[in-house]
């Protein structure tokens, strides 16, 4: 483990678990990375933004827009639409004074509500209630355009470029109908890096996978809240989270040796996220996986490094893992936060080769989980019965298992669970659509080591 306290700055520390030794000949090498960020240095609870680095405008914190559906769906039943207003006035009160936000309308267009004027109000007693008059007339016509909403979010962030920490709240009832799955995957592209963004679907009329192609693009969240009351408790949630993060733009930096490469990289706790593709070039050997905006909180990833093959006796450097500012937070250059080292050593005793670390082998079963979740999901809508029962069954083996309880209590509203350790399970009759898509926006929740 490393740590490098930098002033300003939350403490990161990264730990590395892993099973060093390989067989002979063996070329993969598999490490559980631990990043904990703690406090906030000096800062006195301040989110370090843009302007802190350049030495201009103390008081920025953070931006905040939130955007509400207000389709016409929205509705129907009206408890949708009052539910949405009751939940952003819960938002936009648990605002930090000091916070840059706005609110905007969204249907087959966006429209920002407040400020309204193309800017983002600064959060104050009168800016607060300012904008909870202004829900007040919020009404549901129009369809859906999720892009056009992002896009509009973008624009709003734009007008604080000197802010670092900027999020984005997306609530939608239905379809994205009024936009083309290729404009939605532009604009998705477009602001990328830009912010990121938590997406609640209301009700069991929207689908799933778009808004976790969304939430995971824009490093967010995305859940289910099935009855509208639920609302206003999961956005003062949202926003407890967003009001806590003090660095934005930290990037999992990972250096490779000569002739090794990096095979995946996956955010495995708190939710699985697999970041591969997202990798930009940092150098000689090194690529930057971006992880988002920081508060006190700890998250694992699962590094797979390639490394050309060795005898007996032999080890090496497998990875140099860092956690990294980029140099427009930093102060004009990388600013390396934490580093940790992943390491292989060859060697002939079965028993050191053969042991497969419990981290690696926890974090393993947890993406097995997510997965045989959603294939047995999809399996079941297409009516193909024994497959959906059979990869519902290696969900409910591996919940128990590795004590995912809260996943395995949602598959229990969906089977019948016979034998919990063989992974014998029935499926359940009238099983409600909205027990349904939460095991589904659920599955890739995770849990950590038992220690």
């Amino acid at each position: 483990m490393a740590t490098l306290a930098k002033p300003n700055l939350p403490r990161f520390d990264v730990e590395i678990f892993q099973n060093e030794y390989l067989a002979d000949g063996a070329r993969e090498v598999n490490a559980i990375v631990t990043v904990t960020a703690t406090g906030g240095g000096t800062s006195g609870g301040r989110p370090l933004g843009l302007a802190d680095a350049a030495g201009r405008g103390a008081d920025a914190t953070a931006a905040v827009v939130i955007l509400v559906d207000c389709s016409g769906s929205m509705d129907y039943p009206k408890t949708k639409i009052n539910g949405a207003r009751e939940a952003t006035a819960a938002a936009v009160d648990a605002l930090r004074d000091g916070t840059a936000f706005a609110v905007v309308a969204g249907t087959h267009e966006a429209r920002d509500i407040y400020p309204g004027d193309g800017t983002l109000a600064t959060a104050s007693p009168s800016t607060r209630d300012q904008a909870k008059q202004a829900l007040r007339r919020l009404t549901a016509a129009g369809g859906t355009a999720m892009g056009t909403w992002l896009a509009k979010a973008d624009q709003l962030f734009l007008t604080r470029r000197d802010i670092a920490i900027r999020h984005a709240v997306l609530l939608t009832d239905g379809n994205n109908e009024h936009e083309s799955a290729e404009d939605l995957a532009r604009n998705i592209e477009r602001v990328t890096g830009h912010f990121t963004a938590d997406c609640r679907g209301v009700g069991t009329d929207w689908r799933i996978d778009e808004l976790r192609t969304i939430s995971s693009a824009l490093l967010g969240t995305v859940d289910i809240v099935a009855e509208p009351s639920g609302l206003a408790e999961d956005f003062r949630s949202m926003m407890a989270g967003a009001m806590g993060k003090q660095v934005a733009d930290v990037a999992l930096r990972i250096w490779t040796p000569a002739n090794a490469t990096v095979k995946f990289v996956k955010q495995v706790a708190p939710s699985v996220e697999d970041l591969t593709g997202r990798r930009s070039e940092a150098g000689p050997r090194a690529g930057d996986y971006p992880t988002g905006s920081w508060g006190d909180e700890s998250r694992d990833y699962h590094v797979c490094v390639e490394v050309p093959a060795a005898g007996v006796g032999n080890e090496m450097l497998a990875a140099r893992v860092s956690l990294v500012l980029p140099p427009q937070v930093g102060g004009g250059t990388p600013e390396v936060l934490s580093q940790g080292l992943v390491k292989a050593v060859w060697t002939d005793d079965l028993a050191s080769s053969t042991r497969i670390s419990p981290q690696v082998a926890h974090y393993t079963g947890q993406a097995e989980l997510a997965s045989s979740i959603q294939e047995g999901l999809e399996a079941h809508r297409a009516g193909d019965v024994d497959t959906a029962t059979a990869k519902l069954g290696a969900a409910v083996r591996i919940a128990h298992a590795t004590g995912n309880e809260g996943t395995y209590k949602l598959l229990q509203k969906v089977v019948d669970v016979v034998d919990p350790k063989e992974g014998t399970v029935r499926f359940r009759k009238n099983v409600s659509e909205a027990d349904s898509m939460t095991l589904e926006t659920r599955s890739t929740k995770t849990v950590r080591v038992k220690k």
